[in-house]
C-alpha cells in the first residue's frame, strides 16, 4: 500500500472518528433539546408567565397550541435521540427531519423567545451537520 493511500485512509478515519464522536454528541444534544422543548411546551400550555405576549405576528397561535407543538416535537426528538445511539439509518434520517422541523418551529417561535429560539436553531444545525457527515459503516479508530 502506497504512502499516499495510507495517508488518505488515515485522514478519512480521523474525519469519520470525529464525525462519529460528533454524532454521539448530536444524540446527546438531541435528547437535551427534546427535554428542553418538552419543558418549554409544558410552560406554554400552563400559560406560565415566562413568555412575553408581544405584538401580533403572522404565525401567531395561542400559547396552548405552541405548547402542544413543542411537547410533541420534544417527545419525538427525545425518542429519536435515544435511537440515534444505535447508528441505524432510520434513526439518522428521522433525526435530521426532526431537527429541520425544530428549526422551522423555533423560527416561528422567534417573537416569543428570540434568543432561545436562535440558540436552538444553531444547535439543530450542528446536529444536522454531525449526523449527515457520519458514516457508521466506515470503521473508526
Amino acid at each position: 500500500m502506497s504512502e499516499d493511500v495510507r495517508a488518505h485512509r488515515a485522514t478519512g478515519e480521523v474525519r469519520q472518528g470525529f464525525a462519529a464522536g460528533a454524532s454521539f454528541g448530536a444524540a446527546i444534544i438531541l435528547i437535551t433539546l427534546g427535554i428542553l422543548s418538552l419543558l418549554q411546551g409544558i410552560a406554554a400550555v400552563t400559560e406560565d408567565e415566562v413568555f412575553v405576549r408581544g405584538l401580533d405576528y403572522v404565525y401567531k397561535f395561542d400559547f396552548t397550541t405552541w405548547g402542544w407543538i413543542h411537547i410533541v416535537i420534544g417527545v419525538l426528538v427525545i425518542l429519536t435521540g435515544l435511537a440515534l445511539f444505535s447508528g441505524a439509518t432510520w434513526a439518522r434520517v428521522t433525526a435530521i427531519i426532526l431537527a429541520a422541523l425544530s428549526i422551522v418551529a423555533n423560527f416561528l417561535w422567534l417573537p416569543y423567545y428570540p434568543w432561545w429560539s436562535i440558540l436552538i436553531i444553531a444547535l439543530d444545525v450542528i446536529v444536522i451537520w454531525a449526523i449527515a457527515t457520519w458514516n457508521p459503516r466506515v470503521p473508526t479508530l
